[in-house]
């Protein structure tokens, strides 16, 4: 059973332990089989080409890509051309327990960071629909994730993140500045998961129906 909601600002909520043992092993045997479909890529900056240290994927409607020519949403996968797989029913289970949201998510994110992967403060802002929180949920290693508030400039403060841990960023958080400054190695509590750390970020993207 999961430890009671944290509150870390107004929308910003840790729900530590929100997946118990057997949900994350479930879990991670889903994400093994999506990762089969849609095999993890390294993202690159636009522009400049530089490669993300984290690798992606993605399941659902539409999938987030990052290359030369931007940042965006797409139905497929950029190197298989073939579309993205379903959402396993555990991560749509969690979007409607936590993201308090009546239209289903479209996107679930994939990120995979080893030991050496960090990821910058950024804002999840590439969704048209903004009303729709960002819900996530971590396995494995630990992240230590830091966060502050809708502009960049500002102080900021982290937390640790550990296997089976869900985070809902919405309301007035919804576009806090946000990241993983590293993952801990060894430490997760996840058996079949060691030297790493997987995060799912499920997305509401278009304000259709």
């Amino acid at each position: 059973m999961s430890a009671a909601p944290v509150p870390l600002a107004p929308g910003l909520v840790h729900v530590p332990g929100y997946l118990d043992q057997a949900d994350q092993a479930a879990l991670l045997d889903a994400i093994h089989a999506l990762l089969k479909a849609a095999p993890p890529f390294t993202p690159r900056m636009p522009r400049t080409g530089k490669p993300f240290s984290v690798r992606m994927s993605n399941c659902g409607p539409l999938g987030w890509v990052s290359d030369e020519r931007g940042y965006r949403y797409q139905p497929t996968h950029p190197e298989t051309g073939a579309p993205w797989p379903p959402m396993p029913d555990a991560v749509l289970s969690a979007w409607g327990d936590l993201g308090g949201y009546a239209r289903p998510p479209e996107a679930c994110l994939i990120n995979i960071y080893d030991e050496k992967a960090r990821m910058g403060l950024h804002q999840d802002r590439d969704e048209a629909d903004l009303d729709a929180p960002v819900v996530s949920l971590s396995l494995g290693d630990t992240g230590v994730f830091r966060f502050g508030a809708t502009a960049r400039r500002g102080p900021t403060r982290t937390i640790r993140l550990a296997s089976g841990d869900a985070l809902v960023l919405g309301g007035p958080s919804r576009l806090v500045f946000h990241g993983v400054d590293r993952v801990i190695p060894g430490s997760s509590a996840l058996p079949a998961l060691e030297k790493q750390r997987i995060n799912l970020t499920l997305r509401r993207v278009t304000t259709g129906a």
